[in-house]
């Protein structure tokens, strides 16, 4: 049975898998609701999930809710609304010729994750970690930078891609900040709170702004509801399992380790859709796994 202190690498594979899981369905539901009304089905159908996995925790363990200190307002905050304009950032590309570049500076995310979090929490980085976190992200970025699409879009796409995988990772330090600031003895009711929290809080801040500014794409959304009801249990359940993942380890381990989802996209494009795997993408499937693995061994030396 794995340590507790190990606990986060099976989560964070977990949280994983139900991303791209949530992802495929959002990306169905684009063609419907738009790209803003797709990202919002994460935040209005997942709250209420994650307001149910909070329920059933508290009435299994007997744990009353925590009374969060005033310190976790502002990291949730911060955590929450990050998340919101790294994704609208990463949204603005969907219509960019470089879209595929701009994917691979946002995957820098794990490296600017490893920085902030020595910055702001004081997340230790160690040389072997900085090494693991350099392999894999060299290898997601073998795998997007290719062909033509590499020289095309100018500097747009590249700032577009690194501010969205800065807000990604200032979103994960934020979350981990506020998950420590409640300083509970149970990590499992610490990550469900904090999951709770910034979900609502999201949203509120997005229902009102479609409120205000396109009213017909909530309509839409409430006509989408049985689609969108699974693309918000999946956001719910990958969210826990990011928290819970956060609450045990640094953001620079977990957004590593996260860095298999690549891995997962390219598994569907094999067997879904037949698509062949050139050597570029083996040699990045390679440093991958490699800087997977050598994090992993870190962690267990």
């Amino acid at each position: 049975m794995l340590a507790t202190s190990l606990l986060w690498i099976p989560f964070t594979l977990l949280a994983a898998a139900g991303q791209t899981a949530r992802n495929a369905m959002q990306r169905e539901l684009t063609t419907t609701l738009g790209t803003v009304g797709a990202t919002h089905v994460r935040f209005l159908f997942g709250f209420p999930f994650a307001l149910a996995i909070l329920a059933a925790i508290v009435l299994v363990t007997g744990s009353a809710l925590p009374d969060p200190p005033l310190v976790f307002w502002p990291w949730a905050v911060l955590g929450a609304g990050a998340q919101i304009l790294a994704t609208a950032l990463m949204l603005a590309t969907m219509n960019d010729r470089s879209f595929v570049v701009t994917i691979a500076y946002i995957k820098t995310e794990a490296i600017q994750a490893a920085v902030f979090g020595l910055i702001f929490l004081g997340d230790a980085l160690t040389p072997g970690i900085l090494a693991a976190i350099l392999i894999a992200t060299a290898g997601v970025v073998a795998i997007s930078l290719k062909g033509k699409a590499a020289l095309e879009g100018g500097l747009r796409p590249v700032l577009l891609g690194l501010f969205s995988g800065a807000m990604f990772a200032i979103s994960a330090v934020g979350y981990r900040g506020a998950i420590l600031s409640l300083g509970l003895p149970s990590f499992v009711m610490a990550a469900t709170f904090t999951v709770a929290v910034g979900l609502v809080m999201q949203a509120a801040a997005l229902t009102l702004y479609l409120a205000v500014r396109d009213s017909g794409v909530l309509t839409a959304i409430m006509r989408a509801w049985r689609p969108s009801l699974f693309a918000g249990f999946m956001g719910a359940v990958a969210s826990e399992f990011w928290f819970l993942a956060f609450a045990l380890t640094s953001v620079a381990n977990v957004r590593t380790l996260a860095l298999v989802e690549v891995l997962f996209a390219q598994a569907i494009s094999l067997f879904a859709f037949k698509q062949a795997t050139s050597r570029r993408d083996a040699l990045g499937i390679v440093l991958i796994v490699a800087g997977c693995a050598l994090l992993i061994w870190v962690q267990e030396k």
